[in-house]
């Protein structure tokens, strides 16, 4: 880098001193440094607060050229693939910590930016598995119970879902996954929600009040709830027991195939089970469940 009076006509030798002991130029931006020499404002130039000013004008300078202060905490890594906000967020303009980290994706949580990463695969087919998609929208997929994954990335930091899944709201099952996998389905999860387009406008969100009445009269809630729970688009969450599985989602596309041979729920195979469990299921610990016509056909409303 050139720092004689034809590069910086403006600039005493004494300035360009301080200059250069406050700002470190990566080899990239010199060149760009060169052609805005001209641009820089002369009153930017003058006096002491001047150098100051000009510092920040330059570091502002050297962000555009791809420059970063990461580099200065941090080793350098796949760098074919840029910046370091590519991948990690952040902002790379400033030494302090806590500014400089803000918004900050950890390494850990990096993984879905990386093209065929195994991390994001194995999150995946766990994603697949587990069903997150029968209350979840996940790359364009699954139904809206629940809170729409593909927006969180821009909404949420990646430790906040960490953190979701590993300790569940209510209604939401708790899989106890180990921490190595939730991270594998935040990545999975993260990689969905880059590559989907986000949808146009705000998508409202339906509130169900509690109604106990209501909830007393449900038939899920006499006759499954205690074992069950279950997120329904028209009821919201009935049930209050942990000991069977969460039925939310369970006649659609997304939810596991637990019935029989790798079968599907639907109206025949819910009303066989529940006449006799074990004549699906011989391991099966679930009590028949005897009802009405109208009953089955209010649960099937409800389901």
């Amino acid at each position: 880098m050139r720092s004689d009076s034809q590069t910086f006509p403006n600039l005493t030798t004494c300035r360009l001193r301080l200059l250069k002991r406050y700002v470190k130029f990566p080899e990239t931006c010199c060149v760009y440094i060169v052609k805005i020499r001209c641009a820089i404002p002369r009153s930017l130039l003058r006096g002491t607060s001047s150098v100051l000013a000009g510092i920040y004008f330059l570091q502002s300078i050297i962000a555009l050229a791809g420059g970063s202060g990461c580099l200065k905490c941090h080793e350098p890594h796949y760098v074919e693939k840029g910046a370091c906000v590519g991948c990690h967020r952040g902002n790379p303009r400033t030494d302090r910590v806590s500014i400089a980290h803000h918004d900050l994706i950890p390494a850990k949580y990096a993984d879905f930016t990386m093209e065929g990463s195994p991390v994001v695969k194995r999150g995946g087919k766990l994603v697949e598995t587990s069903g997150c998609r029968r209350c979840h929208v996940s790359g364009a997929k699954g139904n809206r119970l629940a809170t729409n994954l593909d927006r969180v990335l821009s909404a949420a930091r990646p430790q906040e879902l960490f953190n979701a899944i590993k300790i569940p709201v209510v209604f939401m099952p708790n899989f106890c996954f180990k921490e190595t996998h939730i991270i594998e389905i935040v990545n999975a999860i993260l990689a969905g929600a880059a590559r989907t387009e986000p949808e146009a406008g705000e998508i409202p969100l339906v509130i169900h009040f509690e109604n106990k009445k209501q909830a007393e009269e449900s038939v899920f809630v006499k006759h499954c709830g205690s074992c069950h729970r279950a997120l329904t688009a028209r009821f919201g969450g009935l049930g209050k027991g942990d000991i069977g599985p969460n039925l939310s989602g369970l006649f659609s596309e997304y939810y596991p195939r637990t019935y029989g041979d790798n079968e599907r729920w639907s109206s025949k195979p819910i009303r066989k089970w529940l006449d006799n469990p074990r004549e699906v299921s011989k391991n099966a610990q679930m009590a028949p469940v005897k009802l009405t016509s109208d009953e089955f056909s209010r649960l099937l409303e409800i389901l």
